[in-house]
């Protein structure tokens, strides 16, 4: 049973750096073909994909955040990172770490995180 666990840092400073961290159990990123991604749902808005780290070490980035986001991961520990920077408070939403179904990678997912909620204020 595979299960995901968000952590990080609830409250952002404009200008500072967004980070949060996955944590996978029942289940390895490493894995051949499965990718492992963050999504964001801002207040009153929809579902917005970020990017995804991959099994073989690749990412894969949202073009419309690549420039300001950066994945990363320990493999270790079973874990992904996302860092976000800078960020503003357009950034305020709820971030989720998924699993994706393979065959809608960056679409659809099969197992998710519960969620946290960052909020971007000074």
């Amino acid at each position: 049973q595979v299960q995901l666990q968000e952590s990080g840092p609830g409250l952002v400073k404009p200008s500072q750096t967004l980070s949060l961290t996955c944590t996978v159990s029942g289940g390895s990123i490493t894995t051949t073909y499965s990718t492992w991604s963050w999504i964001r749902q801002p207040p009153g808005k929809g579902l917005e994909w970020m990017g995804a780290s991959a099994g073989d070490g690749r990412t894969y980035y949202s073009p419309f955040l690549q420039s300001r986001t950066s994945l990363s991961r320990d493999t270790y520990k079973d874990q992904f990172s996302l860092q976000l920077s800078p960020v503003t408070p357009e950034d305020t939403a709820v971030y989720y770490c998924a699993r994706d179904i393979p065959q809608h990678r960056g679409t659809r997912w099969d197992y998710w995180g519960q969620g946290t909620q960052v909020t971007v204020s000074s």
